[in-house]
């Protein structure tokens, strides 16, 4: 016999037992994009077309690497987050399982890489 009610059983559990969190995570990642988009593009808009120099220079600005450091983690972070719901709605089986995996290598090696070459420009 159970003394928990069916409400009490299910509270803060989705589908898959994470839904909350992941919504969660997606605004967060979001709202994050919505204030790092306009100043990537203000911060680096001016750098295109300028000569290789100048813009190994500017990357090598603290407060620039590290807006771009945050565009790459949280844009792919978000990316990662939103394939992954795309994938679970529209494949299953083991498709799914190898989707998820490979979607999950390609954006944290995506991430490692922009990371590693930030750090050797702007160190």
């Amino acid at each position: 016999m159970k003394f928990a009610t069916d409400r009490k059983r299910v509270v803060g559990l989705g589908s898959a037992g994470s839904g909350t969190g992941h919504f969660w995570t997606m605004t967060v990642t979001s709202v994050a994009l919505l204030v790092l988009t306009p100043v990537f593009v203000f911060t680096f808009g001016p750098l295109l077309g300028q000569p290789y120099d100048a813009v190994v220079a500017a990357l090598g600005h603290p407060l620039r690497a590290l807006i771009m450091a945050l565009m790459i983690i949280v844009g792919l972070h978000h990316f990662r987050l939103g394939i992954q719901t795309v994938i679970e709605d529209y494949t299953g089986g083991l498709t799914r399982k190898a989707s998820l995996i490979a979607f999950s290598i390609i954006s944290y090696g995506l991430m490692a890489t922009g990371l590693f070459a930030i750090a050797k420009l702007a160190f």
